[in-house]
């Protein structure tokens, strides 16, 4: 295990999942399903499993140094890279990558968000064990690919290439990458059986990441090359971070490989991204409502999500496929079926009521 690595996207801000989530204490560092565990602590809980505590680096805005310290005091300060800006995945993992060459120049690495719900977690935690043995030797850069089961139009999709035979029955050449496709071509996509949702969890070996880096990325790759010429690493972090294209791994790097493959998994994912998806991938009561919260009494009440402190009493009658969240500050209600507008709301109070309450 001592050439595992892990790097954990800890810096998003979640808005689709306000009022919970906010600016200060995005959704990663929630217990939004309510057992107990922020999103982050499951993710780093889940790769424990097979990657020891010293070898993982947090990658968060600077904002949250503190949060994940305190969430992950397994940790110490230095495996929690602190951004200054956001600039995307790309940028967050070549900085990741940067501080892993200078420990172990034989490392494998695996990278996923913290904020990602698996319900298999042995199912998962196989797959990423055979992963890294499959980067192990291979200049390859690999993707997990989730198989579908409905027509999502919310996630992005791996076309597996047939003509390449597979590596193995798991494991296949990358044809192409999608993104978000409209109903048609997401039904189009689910019938075929070519295509798998992109979960944006990679596995490859520093080596390869890096020459992939240099090849597509140079303008990154060179920028955090020049370490010597700043007399402290949170100058150079900084500067080399406000010269950074904002550009995510999947266009910069992936999308224009010839060596990406993936393994076709199934492990019970969801990136959680929305109130909706929670919805699907949490356990229901009698009138198919997902709660969270210790003092709830629906009455006539359907179809809903409802997320309450558990120190709340709330009351729930005559709602029929909603979305109800009382953050203590905040309260939204919300159609279930139209929670694409939530952002718009966040804009909205943003731009009326300030900052505070988001």
């Amino acid at each position: 295990m001592k050439d595992n690595f892990c790097i954990i996207m800890a810096g998003g801000v979640g808005s689709r999942f306000w009022p919970l989530s906010k600016s200060d204490k995005p959704k990663q560092f929630l217990d939004i399903l309510g057992i107990g565990k922020t999103f982050l602590q499951l993710t780093f809980e889940r790769l424990n499993k097979i990657c020891p505590n010293e070898n993982f680096y947090i990658v968060t805005n600077k904002a949250y140094k503190d949060i994940v310290l305190e969430q992950l005091p397994q940790l110490n300060e230095s495996q929690v890279l602190l951004e200054p800006k956001r600039r995307n995945t790309a940028p967050c993992i070549e900085f990741a990558n940067y501080i892993i060459g200078k420990q172990n120049p034989n490392a494998k690495i695996i990278v996923c968000p913290s904020d990602h719900l698996i319900l298999n977690e042995l199912e998962f935690i196989r797959v990423v064990s055979d992963g890294l043995d499959f980067v192990k030797d291979k200049n390859a850069l690999l993707t997990l690919g989730i198989k579908p089961s409905r027509p999502d139009t919310g996630y992005g999709y791996i076309q597996i290439d047939k003509n390449s035979n597979g590596i193995n029955s798991e494991i296949d050449k990358v044809k192409t990458f999608t993104e978000k496709p409209n109903s048609d071509l997401a039904k189009f996509f689910f019938e075929s059986g070519e295509f798998f949702w992109n979960s944006g969890i990679f596995i490859w070996s520093l080596d390869s990441i890096e020459l992939a880096f240099k090849q597509h990325l140079p303008e990154v790759y060179n920028l955090f090359q020049n370490r010597n010429q700043y007399s402290t690493e949170m100058e150079f972090i900084d500067k080399t971070y406000s010269e950074c294209p904002n550009i995510s791994i999947d266009y910069g790097i992936m999308e224009k490989s010839n060596n990406v493959f993936v393994f076709k998994a199934d492990f019970g994912w969801s990136d959680l991204g929305t109130w909706g998806s929670l919805y699907e991938n949490t356990q229901h009561d009698e009138n198919k409502n997902s709660i969270v919260g210790k003092n709830i009494l629906t009455y006539d009440t359907d179809n809903c999500v409802i997320n309450i402190p558990i120190d709340k009493l709330v009351v729930v009658q005559g709602l029929e496929g909603f979305i109800v969240v009382d953050s203590g500050e905040s309260l939204l209600i919300c159609k279930k079926d139209e929670e694409q507008r939530i952002r718009q709301f966040v804009n909205d109070i943003q731009l009326k009521k300030g900052d505070s309450f988001v």
